[in-house]
């Protein structure tokens, strides 16, 4: 199979698909009467990357905005919650913290189809492989050093503070999760895989100690930050559907999954730092990088990291059923989400590899 280059793959843009088209014309009069300053004529382009709520370019003659909003169709509960993603980056944005300005969110389905959001356009360099191909060693030392600073920075807010206090319950976030994902992995299951019936029946027996509570981005990776065209600083953090308060340890092992994924050159594959050499790369080893974490937060997943692990590439395949089942039902949002099939399997595989280090048997 010939390797994917996955920069070209998800980088930019593509005209939008029939089944996620948009009235033109609709949204902006609706922008034009309700956004400061926006005025047409309006453009619209689907970003290639994401695999969840449709992310779209609009642009205009004096400024590019995103929107993003729920897709269309039957949908998972609980799921594609951009009032949320609208929500915690308004917060964060008041922080200084690094995401896309929020502008406006619109509930009414009439003008888009469904629920969306408008952000300002951040420019910037997206990496979509963790080991950062086009790079230096120099360079990629950075950009690890500054995501670890600023997952810390995130899971260094105290929620009440910053107007987060009733984002999400909080308590007993992984076994909630774990309750979660289960029940969304039935709604879309389409095939019997042996190790998620094993996980589903031990992780709720084996859930660790929780931390402290915290808000948690879900799905925090380096393909969901957008850097400075010309420094290593993160510019904007992304894709905050599966934000809430929880456990930031749970959050943080999710963000080591890049060391571990099993690796894969379908389309769809998610990237990974197994089978590189990290060293030469400039690129920090695991343990380095979770020291690095527990410095700047006080917070220590070793203990147990091996059940976080197993946790995390539950959910993952657990998400990616759901994309998969999306699929089946004609709302998937990628040209890429048939291709998820594939890394079910594998990913549960890893899952239960790491319970069975913990002492499953």
């Amino acid at each position: 199979m010939p390797v994917v280059d996955r920069q070209e793959a998800f980088s930019g843009t593509k005209q939008v698909g029939e089944a996620l088209r948009v009235d033109t014309g609709r949204l902006q009069d609706y922008l034009t009467k309700n956004l400061a300053r926006f005025a047409g004529p309006l453009t619209i382009t689907q970003f290639k990357g994401g695999q969840s709520n449709p992310t779209y370019l609009l642009e205009t003659p004096a400024r590019c905005y995103v929107m993003r909003r729920k897709p269309p169709g039957k949908l998972l509960p609980s799921a594609h919650a951009v009032d949320r993603e609208f929500r915690v980056i308004s917060a964060l944005h008041r922080q200084n913290f690094p995401v896309a300005e929020p502008l406006l969110y619109c509930p009414d389905e009439t003008i888009a189809g469904t629920p969306f959001y408008v952000m300002a356009f951040a420019g910037g360099r997206v990496f979509w492989e963790p080991f950062m191909p086009d790079s230096d060693p120099t360079e990629r030392a950075a950009v690890y050093d500054a995501m670890n600073a600023t997952l810390a920075r995130l899971h260094g807010f105290d929620p009440a503070a910053i107007g987060l206090g009733d984002f999400g319950k909080g308590e007993n976030y992984v076994a909630r999760q774990v309750d979660r994902w289960s029940k969304q992995y039935r709604a879309s299951e389409t095939e019997k895989i042996d190790e998620m019936e094993k996980l589903i029946g031990w992780l709720p027996r084996h859930i660790p100690p929780a931390g402290p509570v915290r808000v948690v981005h879900g799905d925090y990776r380096l393909d969901n930050v957008i850097l400075d065209p010309r420094e290593a600083r993160i510019v904007a953090v992304l894709d905050w559907e599966l934000s809430t308060l929880g456990d930031p340890l749970a959050d943080f092992s999710y963000h080591l999954m890049a060391w571990h994924m099993p690796p894969s050159q379908n389309t769809a594959g998610t990237a990974t730092l197994a089978g590189h050499d990290l060293k030469a790369l400039g690129i920090p080893a695991m343990d380095q990088y979770v020291e690095a974490y527990r410095t700047r937060t006080g917070l220590d997943p070793r203990p147990h990291l091996s059940v976080y692990l197993a946790y995390n590439f539950f959910r993952i395949a657990a998400i990616l059923q759901g994309i998969v089942g999306r699929v089946r039902d004609g709302t998937a949002t990628s040209d890429f989400a048939p291709a998820k099939a594939d890394l079910i399997r594998p990913l549960a595989a890893k899952a239960w590899e790491f319970a069975r280090q913990a002492g499953a048997a």
